[in-house]
């Protein structure tokens, strides 16, 4: 799939671009961003845009609001300031919530030390439902289309991918970020330097079944933590307790783990964890080997031996793909499995790839960013990158794309 790039496109002096970014970052409860790295991950494409003396005009989703409803505890105004600083220019965003003639008409007539930002967009109905109409009126406040969403384009959302047929392949592009991440995963995945290592955690099997399928071809050893590590468990014939287990899916566990035995695949589960009476901070905890989970109690966490497992499992890794945390790393007593493998990962020789989301969160708290090679900033949207699928936001700005919206 050939993407159009942001280089190729003809922007002039005046010209308004529309830019698609991913600003749903996290905050605190008062209300303070903690991670900015999706802000600056958009830089670039602003930056060359503003560079070509291009009235910019950014958008982005921001949790899940009621559609059609506006509510200050989802508004993209606390992004401004962060925004502001890092770009050095003002940024203004229209009074109104729903794209009026107020909306365009300050797209016009922006000046050239400023950078227009929408309210979130999913504050409109017609965001998710990727509706034409929506779409149309998003399209007519610029001239050019730039898609530098990853985290957001496996969604078929108005933004994404309805708006994108309105602009020809001479007025629509991949930004920076966008081609950057398509790029790495495609090359990460179809020639990784061996032996490559995948690391899955996360609470659930469900959203990574296809994910570990279709890795199961591509890489040497396969580790399981997190939550979803008791779905395999369990179809093996240990007593989990009250652990997280997808019962629907233990045939499917046993499928992954026949395709691995037959394909050469080592395939790495706990041998210890840390067990809970409760789900709780406060919960009275222990360690204990898989075959002694108590009945009633939970497992939160990996155990010392097999953080020490893993370690070994990684120490000749030449390539190490990591999605989903050891655990439930959010409470400081379960975290320290999904701090000792990020500590891990960043010691190793290998590429590192961190997929986004929860994973990315865990790396940051851990001190490791500057240590990875690569930290996507789109957990799901890498997920189904590993699936072989294609992303509705990146087939919408290959020249390839037909501009049906089914």
């Amino acid at each position: 799939m050939g993407l159009l790039s942001v280089k190729d496109l003809d922007i002039q002096k005046g010209d308004r671009v529309f830019i698609r970014c991913d600003f749903n970052v996290p905050i605190d409860e008062d209300g303070v961003i903690t991670d900015d790295r999706r802000i600056r991950a958009a830089l670039a494409s602003i930056r060359y845009c503003l560079g070509k003396n291009a009235k910019v005009i950014l958008a982005s989703h921001f949790e899940r609001p009621t559609a059609g409803e506006f509510d200050e505890k989802y508004s993209l105004k606390v992004i401004i300031n962060r925004l502001s600083g890092l770009l050095k220019k003002e940024v203004v965003m229209p009074k109104n919530f729903l794209l009026d003639d107020e909306a365009i008409e300050l797209s016009k007539n922006l000046e050239y030390d400023q950078v227009m930002l929408l309210e979130n967009l999913r504050f409109n109905e017609g965001e998710t439902k990727n509706g034409l109409e929506f779409a149309k009126k998003l399209s007519e406040l610029a001239e050019f289309y730039i898609n530098d969403a990853f985290g957001a384009s496996h969604r078929k959302h108005a933004s994404i991918h309805a708006m994108t047929t309105f602009f020809d392949n001479e007025h629509k592009a991949a930004g920076f970020l966008l081609k950057k991440e398509v790029t790495f995963f495609d090359k990460m995945v179809k020639t990784p330097t061996r032996p490559f290592v995948a690391i899955i955690g996360g609470s659930k099997v469900s959203g990574k079944l296809e994910a570990m399928l279709n890795l199961i071809d591509k890489v040497d050893k396969i580790i399981i933590g997190g939550g979803m590590a008791f779905t395999f468990l369990k179809a093996l014939g240990y007593e989990i307790g009250n652990s997280l287990v997808e019962d629907d899916l233990l045939e499917d566990a046993k499928v992954i783990m026949e395709k691995a035995k037959t394909r050469g695949v080592k395939f790495y589960l706990p041998v210890d964890v840390v067990v809970a009476d409760k789900f709780a901070e406060n919960a009275v905890s222990k360690y204990l080997p898989i075959q002694e989970i108590p009945e009633n109690w939970m497992g939160l966490d990996v155990g010392p031996a097999t953080n020490r497992l893993f370690r070994e499992a990684i120490n000749d890794a030449q390539t190490i793909l990591w999605n989903g945390p050891m655990g439930v790393y959010e409470m400081d007593k379960f975290s320290k499995g999904s701090f000792m493998m990020s500590h891990y990962v960043a010691d190793s020789h290998a590429t590192t790839i961190i997929g986004g989301g929860d994973t990315g969160d865990v790396v940051s708290r851990a001190g490791d960013i500057e240590e990875m090679t690569f930290i996507s900033t789109g957990g799901g949207a890498s997920l189904e990158l590993l699936e072989g699928k294609t992303l509705p936001g990146v087939e919408a700005v290959s020249a390839s794309f037909d501009g049906r919206l089914s």
